[in-house]
């Protein structure tokens, strides 16, 4: 563990680097109708544009946290953010679909390089006083770059500019990273892909990283199934144009940081870690079975999303800050990140794609039903962390 004061600097570093990637996620589903008309997009080549992200992180999830843990999490994190500038780039060049396409493939592998071993660097540089604040900060880095994406992309005249703009931003958190995180030592570098390979199956039956990867995916089926919808739902409810349907949406998603940060307090206070995940599951599914199955007027859907944003920021904050305590050894905290970037991604894209099919089939109040079920499941999850984290503490 760290005994040097936590540097702030670096910190604020690699979260800005986590908004980088996560704008690569928000721009593409604000820019989509922009996407379709000039590039004649059909709604299937469309739908792989959102989701390519989701997939990569389903297949390369844990992968790329053994790719971390060999060559290093400084490396990791550079690495993710030239392929996000390589990508953005390539993406605003693009005449067609196969092309950006590939351009949002090499993004993908970028926020997923990204996403993974940043926790990483966290982890390793700051202070062990102050990582659950660390962490709940870090945590932000979703919510943050959705709604930036959002906000900015409503008021674009065309797509391309916001590309090029975004793979500025990814080359210059490149060179803050290089220059503000100090490397790892290279004592794990070393190790056999065999022995990595080793790492990742002991990591799952550790079984506590499991069950934040359960709870994280359950989250984010709710919650990208209520966002990815929620657009639609203000224009068709409240007869608004899309420019603002978009900044209306990110109000809620903004929200989401303040459950973030609240979760880094309540954890300084001694709040127990599962406490808070059940906690965010509850208020998620009883909010989100209002925001379906109620059809009460716009306004009050509108303040229900930001409920259920603010509320459930305590999940990936406390997520985030328990996957250290819960690897095997501090070495192999990017695959337990991995893993549960893998249950991320695997409800990011079973969420839309279940809701939306269900709205099709049986209308908006049938979405009621996923949403509450997810949030049973993540509850359970909880009750069954709270066990693992009294295993850990008899074990000393």
């Amino acid at each position: 563990m760290s005994t040097r004061p936590t540097p702030w600097f670096a910190v604020a570093v690699v979260v800005a680097a986590g908004i980088v990637a996560a704008l690569q996620v928000g721009k593409a589903a604000i820019a989509l109708p922009l996407l379709r008309a000039e590039l004649g997009l059909d709604l299937q080549q469309a739908g792989w544009v959102m989701s390519i992200f989701a997939v990569l992180g389903m297949i390369a999830g844990i992968p790329a946290g053994s790719a971390v843990t060999r060559f290093g999490d400084r490396q990791g994190l550079v690495a993710g953010l030239l392929a996000i500038a390589m990508g953005s780039t390539a993406g605003a060049l693009a005449t067609g679909f196969a092309v950006l396409l590939a351009a949002r493939l090499f993004e993908g592998l970028g926020y997923l390089l990204v996403v993974v071993a940043a926790p990483a660097v966290l982890q390793r540089v700051a202070a062990s006083s102050d990582r659950d604040r660390v962490f709940a900060i870090w945590s932000t880095f979703m919510p943050a770059g959705m709604a930036m994406a959002l906000v900015t992309g409503a008021m674009l005249d065309g797509w391309r500019g916001f590309w090029f703009a975004n793979s500025a931003f990814a080359l210059a958190a490149a060179l803050l990273v290089a220059r503000a995180v100090a490397p790892r030592e290279r004592d794990a570098a070393a190790a056999s892909l065999r022995a990595v390979a080793a790492d990742a199956g002991r990591t799952i039956a550790a079984g506590g990283p499991l069950l934040l990867a359960v709870a994280f995916s359950t989250y984010a089926l709710q919650w990208f199934a209520v966002f990815s919808f929620l657009p639609i739902l203000l224009i068709e409810r409240m007869g608004v144009t899309v420019q603002v349907a978009g900044i209306l949406t990110a109000i809620p998603v903004a929200a989401n940081m303040i459950g973030n940060l609240g979760a880094g307090t309540l954890l300084g206070r001694g709040m127990p870690r599962w406490s808070l995940i059940a906690g965010a599951a509850v208020v998620m599914g009883l909010s989100g079975f209002g925001i379906f199955a109620a059809a009460a007027p716009a306004p009050v859907v509108f303040l229900l999303c930001i409920l259920f944003s603010g509320a459930g920021g305590l999940l990936p904050g406390t997520v985030f800050a328990s996957i250290p305590l819960l690897a095997p050894r501090p070495q192999l905290v990017p695959v337990a990140v991995g893993l549960v970037i893998h249950g991320n991604n695997l409800g990011q894209l079973v969420g839309p794609v279940a809701i939306g099919a269900i709205v099709d089939a049986a209308g908006w109040a049938a979405a009621s039903v996923p949403v509450a079920l997810a949030a049973a499941i993540c509850a359970m999850a909880a009750v069954a962390l709270a066990q693992v984290f009294r295993e850990r503490a008899r074990a000393g």
